[in-house]
């Protein structure tokens, strides 16, 4: 069946799929940029040869449009396409703000 016949769509099977995005959850480290925060991710890996449980962070530059996020906030942040040199997740979701002294 040729595009045209499937009602002009150009996609096969009728349906729009996007790819699989990356969704991870870290805490804000910094907030100094605008609509930019920079999330550091924790997680535990397994060193390869001598098993041994290793903390590992990955820091990530992520867009927040309406720079609600602060140092301390838990947030989810997904993957999407890049947004600068070195941006390419944006805020989903603020999971839990961070509380105030």
């Amino acid at each position: 069946m040729s595009p045209l016949q499937n009602g002009g769509s150009g996609v096969q099977g009728g349906g729009v799929s996007k790819a699989h995005r990356r969704e991870m959850v870290g805490e804000v480290i910094s907030d100094k940029m605008d609509k930019t925060v920079v999330v550091v991710v924790k997680r535990l890996t397994r060193h390869a040869k001598y098993g041994k449980v290793i903390r590992r962070i990955t820091k990530l530059k992520a867009h927040d449009e309406k720079n609600d996020c602060h140092v301390g906030d838990h947030v989810r942040v997904v993957e999407t396409r890049p947004l600068s040199k070195d941006k390419h997740f944006r805020v989903l979701e603020i999971v839990k703000k961070a509380t105030g002294i």
